[in-house]
């Protein structure tokens, strides 16, 4: 008897010997301590009900269209966004987006890739609890071309010659990956060909002609194709959430040996893997303050969003994403403000709204970022600024040069001292200096670095020993 089917069965067994009890021991707890456990609850299954509905709303087509695929097939992006763009808050326009659903419920699934010469990527993959399962990319496995195996819970099948397995500890894993690209035409078309070659095939057709078959579109999901996935999560209500939790924590997504405590808890009013939950078994008043709980726990969700970080000279610095344990806040806090998140060896970005003395940033006015010789931002792969203006999300700034980064493609020109001085301001700064220019808004902006493949010895964002110098006001 396989781990995966022993802990089902444990987990029925319990079920079946605890829920008298957890119902009769439910009806005596009080509003405030029940409501304080559905509440912790809700925030622990936040990451996996976000990742299983962006899921379906992504793959319930019949072919790849857009940012939609079925299960199994690639979405590939090919360009940069847009200066109009307005689709996902604080677009990338470093590296071009593959992504794919995968699902392991029938077999492994088998993932390659081409060798990827001297250019950075990286395909790190996600449970549908979030952390980063495994991070293949230029950082862990080098340039060469690779074949990973990819299997799901309980799988102890044999790994064939030449491929790297890779477990998944849920049914479904999202592999969101990203292709460095310089935002040439030219260099467009060399990415294109080598996202064309991202491929994931059933084990049983690894080696052979395979065509992924047509699915069926569910026309019924029983949520909204086109919400967001907050707003489809706060119409689900207490119980649909709760429901939607307990069947996948059945069988699809397995609750880690590490949540044991939690889920202890959990059960004292109910909410059990494989089990509906049952709102009438709870006094009253527990009813009754439960009925706002999406709302009252998304606020605190929503509170929790600027524990991710620390602030350093006007820098916002985030890092430990990716993997999370039982800290379930910092997992919903990332799955409600930045589905998924990379592991920070993979990728840090820092990013400020204030000049050196506390002021928002804003395009009326003129200003620098200096980096002393030899402290450009410390990385294994590479760095770069973008600009967003603030404007009910984070947004590319159109301008003229139709430039949303700033970084070492752009031929950045340095100072007679070897230092290296940057320019944020609406206007050109002059036609010398435009190389080292991000073009701002005429209101607030947000600078984000992003560093990605930080190094890890000294100097490193990663133990604090590096942090981005300030931005200074021209007067």
């Amino acid at each position: 008897m396989n781990k995966f089917i022993t802990f089902i069965l444990a987990v029925l067994i319990m079920n079946m010997a605890f829920t008298a009890h957890n119902v009769a021991k439910a009806e005596k707890l009080g509003k405030e301590e029940a409501l304080a456990i559905a509440t912790d609850a809700y925030i622990y299954g936040y990451s996996l009900i976000t990742t299983e509905v962006t899921r379906v709303q992504m793959t319930n087509v019949d072919k790849v269209e857009e940012l939609r695929a079925p299960m199994g097939q690639f979405i590939n992006v090919k360009r940069y966004p847009p200066a109009d763009y307005r689709g996902v808050s604080a677009p990338n326009a470093d590296t071009l987006y593959s992504l794919a659903w995968i699902d392991l419920g029938e077999e492994p699934q088998v993932f390659s890739h081409p060798d990827m010469g001297k250019r950075y990527y990286l395909f790190p993959m996600y449970s549908l609890w979030m952390p980063v399962i495994a991070s293949p990319g230029s950082r862990t496995f080098g340039e060469k071309a690779a074949t990973y195996l990819i299997t799901g819970p309980g799988w102890e099948g044999e790994v064939p010659e030449g491929m790297e397995q890779i477990k998944s500890p849920t049914r479904y894993v999202v592999l969101l990956g990203r292709t460095y690209a310089d935002g040439t035409e030219k260099d467009y078309e060399i990415v294109n060909a080598l996202q064309a070659q991202y491929k994931v095939v059933p084990l049983s057709s690894y080696g052979k002609d395979y065509t992924p078959p047509t699915p069926k579109v569910d026309p019924n999901p029983g949520f909204s194709m086109t919400d967001k996935p907050q707003k489809v999560i706060i119409d689900m209500g207490t119980k649909g959430y709760f429901d939607m939790m307990t069947d996948l924590m059945c069988k699809t997504a397995p609750p880690a040996e590490e949540d044991a405590s939690i889920l202890a808890n959990m059960a004292k009013i109910g909410i059990e893997p494989c089990k509906p939950f049952d709102m009438n078994s709870l006094d009253p008043a527990v009813q009754e303050a439960l009925k706002d709980l999406p709302e009252t726990a998304l606020k605190k969700i929503e509170a929790g969003h600027a524990s991710l970080g620390t602030m350093v000279d006007g820098w916002q610095i985030t890092k430990g994403l990716g993997e999370y344990g039982t800290d379930y806040m910092k997992r919903a806090v990332v799955a409600a403000f930045g589905w998924p998140a990379n592991l920070e060896k993979d990728a840090v970005y820092p990013y400020t709204e204030v000049d050196s003395s506390g002021a928002t940033l804003t395009g009326a006015n003129k200003y620098t970022l200096t980096f002393p010789k030899g402290q450009t931002p410390p990385v294994d792969g590479f760095w770069s600024i973008t600009m967003y203006e603030i404007d009910k999300g984070w947004w590319f700034v159109p301008n003229a040069l139709n430039k949303f980064t700033v970084s070492p493609r752009n031929d950045l020109k340095y100072n007679d001292d070897g230092s290296l001085t940057l320019y944020f301001q609406n206007e050109s700064p002059g036609a010398d200096k435009e190389s080292n220019w991000l073009p701002a808004p005429k209101g607030s902006f947000i600078a984000m670095l992003r560093m990605y493949w930080p190094k890890e010895g000294d100097p490193s964002i990663l133990n604090g020993t590096w942090t981005p110098p300030t931005v200074q006001l021209v007067q």
